[in-house]
């Protein structure tokens, strides 16, 4: 079932300013340290992570002629970048609290650096399509299920919601730019397989890391209720499962998942709305 990106779909980077909590609550999210660290771990990718996906984008500027995209690509770049800024004052934050964050960010830059120095334009492009897929599914589910954010303290909430709210207007972008200037499926394919495994391998890392600072990592009740949180019976990442097989359809578009009603009642939170007359 191949779909497209809905018509009239506005994507503008938001400028806000999150008060993030300084200092960051060690265990910010319900008192529960595997769940602020599973964030936590993302949270340190995403500033390297967006900067390529911004520049793997931008080498394709100039080859959209479609209007419609190139301003969609305008807001994913302003997007990112914004996303970007915040994730580092959050990365201040947790090496403010002794985490030796470090080494995670040097792995993935070295990475990037490779695939920036030994990967065709088109190759590096359909990795961020396949790591949005996966920012995009995972966004959906912090939306929809508010078990994914249950009693994290309230400013970390809302900019994980942020994030996740712009992660779904912008989820199609660097697809439909790559659908235009190579299309290639089997190249996505592979891209999606290499993708997972580094995003998972660096995540599991952060969050192993911090758990061992914490003096928590051998604590086998920390991993099983966090497992359980997310792959149990109705743990909330498992319907995620799903939707990421998806993405290896001959015919996958990101709309195909069609969020749009949850994303309109999303942006309400954010978007000031119009007094009446």
């Amino acid at each position: 079932m191949a779909s497209s990106t809905p018509e009239g779909l506005q994507i503008r980077p938001r400028h806000l300013d999150f008060d993030l909590p300084d200092p960051l609550p060690r265990h910010w999210h319900s008192g529960d340290a595997f769940k602020s660290h599973l964030f936590d771990a993302m949270s340190v990718l995403f500033p390297d992570g967006e900067r390529f996906f911004i520049d793997s984008v931008r080498q394709f500027r100039d080859q959209i002629t479609d209007p419609t995209l190139k301003e969609q690509i305008r807001g994913f770049i302003g997007q990112e970048g914004h996303h970007s800024r915040e994730h580092l004052q959050y990365s201040q934050r947790l090496r403010d609290l002794g985490y030796a964050i470090e080494p995670i960010e040097r792995r993935a830059r070295g990475r990037i650096r490779y695939a920036q120095k030994r990967l065709s334009p088109q190759r590096q492009l359909a990795a961020t399509a396949a790591l949005e897929h996966i920012t995009a599914i995972m966004a959906d589910q912090v939306l929809r299920e508010p078990e994914c954010l249950r009693g994290a303290e309230a400013n970390m909430a809302r900019l994980w919601r942020w994030h996740a709210l712009e992660e779904t207007e912008h989820k199609a972008v660097a697809f439909d730019v790559y659908q235009q200037v190579c299309g290639s499926r089997r190249l996505l394919r592979r891209a999606m397989r290499l993708a997972t495994l580094f995003f998972v391998l660096d995540t599991t890392r952060g969050l192993v890391h911090m758990l061992r600072r914490d003096g928590l990592l051998w604590n086998w009740r920390v991993w099983r209720d966090g497992l359980q949180w997310m792959w149990g019976r109705n743990g909330v990442f498992r319907p995620l499962l799903r939707t990421y097989r998806d993405f290896f359809d001959s015919d996958f578009h990101p709309w195909q998942h069609d969020n749009l009603e949850l994303l309109q009642r999303v942006q309400e939170e954010f978007d000031p709305q119009p007094h009446a007359a």
